[in-house]
């Protein structure tokens, strides 16, 4: 795997409600939500960083709705 496609931003959406308080648990990545769903965007260093955040999703039963890698050119870039 080219080491160069890493550290790349993330943008993962959860069915569920989390306040912006699981930041923290879920290692200072950007929480936000539209009172259904729960985005979560942010920065991960490589792989086995993205896998554990998708273990922790797990591990609090929630179901994953969708996710995707960030390019350069998106505007969520800035959060």
């Amino acid at each position: 795997m080219n080491g160069s496609m890493w550290p790349a931003r993330y943008e993962i959406r959860v069915d569920s409600v989390l306040d912006v308080q699981w930041s923290e648990w879920f290692g200072g990545l950007q929480l936000s939500n539209d009172g259904a769903q729960t985005v979560i965007v942010g920065l991960l260093p490589d792989q086995p960083a993205l896998h554990g955040l998708l273990t922790k999703i797990g591990d609090l039963g929630l179901s994953l709705i969708s996710m995707r890698r960030l390019d350069s050119g998106d505007a969520r870039l800035d959060s």
